[in-house]
């Protein structure tokens, strides 16, 4: 497993920078205590999403009877949709609604639910982890995602952790172009698992 090529495909759909106008948004008069509370959770919620993923994603999908090639086909469409959202620097349905926003403006967990998920870690970064989780060759590979999810952890911490000034430095301008940037990527990243998976249903395509 090329682990660069994984996290970077992970960054681009956790994409940190692109949640600073909503974590801003959500953390307004909340103590600087609670910012820290509200930002370890954050950071914890994406570790464990990405370890319980690449642990226990197989085994689930699996009780439902959904193969990893339908995985690969419908997780692609469904980051290419969100690919499309970022690359107009939106935020997009699939991560998160209006209700779901204005309700966490009141709950003490906004760290966990929406920003670490699904915020951070949302329905892309999940079946992504699951996918690579299925290439796996061995424990070396499961180290390789779970370390990945560990990198993206510390860099969402420090990410909020300097929101105000990199908010400051890049403006909403800026944060747009980061997102779009990422966009992009999320969209190669989508291609790929449509195309993976089709192949693998309909090995025609292979030949």
């Amino acid at each position: 497993m090329d682990a660069l090529k994984t996290f970077i495909a992970l960054l681009a759909l956790v994409n940190p920078i692109g949640v600073l106008p909503m974590y801003i948004s959500l953390t307004q008069g909340h103590s600087a205590k609670e910012n820290q509370r509200t930002i370890r959770a954050a950071a914890l919620t994406v570790v464990a999403v990405v370890t319980v993923c690449t642990l226990l994603g197989e085994k689930i999908i699996a009780f439902f009877g959904i193969s990893t090639a339908s995985l690969q086909v419908a997780g692609g469409l469904l980051i290419l949709l969100m690919s499309l959202n970022m690359l107009n620097a939106q935020m997009g349905g699939a991560r998160t609604t209006v209700e779901e926003q204005d309700e966490a403006e009141s709950k003490a967990t906004l760290g966990v639910v929406p920003l670490g998920l699904p915020l951070l870690t949302g329905p892309g970064a999940i079946s992504t982890v699951i996918v690579y989780a299925n290439k796996a060759q061995g424990p070396r590979d499961y180290a390789v995602l779970i370390g990945c999810g560990v990198a993206l952890a510390a860099l969402v911490w420090l990410t909020l952790q300097l929101a105000q000034p990199i908010n400051r430095i890049m403006g909403r301008s800026g944060i747009n172009i980061a997102t779009r940037i990422m966009g992009l990527l999320v969209s190669a990243v989508a291609v790929e698992f449509i195309v993976e998976g089709l192949k693998t249903m309909l090995p025609v395509l292979a030949g």
